[in-house]
């Protein structure tokens, strides 16, 4: 079951990704949140075991984070 999440987690990180490099209209600004919120979303999910709410947590403080950096 831990190799499904895996997969899932490192699925969607691509996929987060791939979507941010896809939109040229986006400020510099809403790319940084955009990747800070992927990137806290893979974290928290790792760091909680999969739990909803680490996922969640992560993405708003990735977020916050990457909205913070790209000024």
């Amino acid at each position: 079951m831990k190799t499904i999440q895996k997969v899932a987690m490192t699925s969607i990180a691509i996929l987060a990704f791939s979507a941010v490099t896809g939109c040229s209209n986006m400020s510099q600004r809403d790319k940084s949140t955009a990747v800070g919120a992927g990137v806290g979303a893979v974290g928290g999910a790792v760091l909680t075991g999969g739990s909803g709410l680490g996922t969640v947590g992560g993405a708003a403080v990735g977020g916050v984070i990457g909205n913070q950096v790209g000024k």
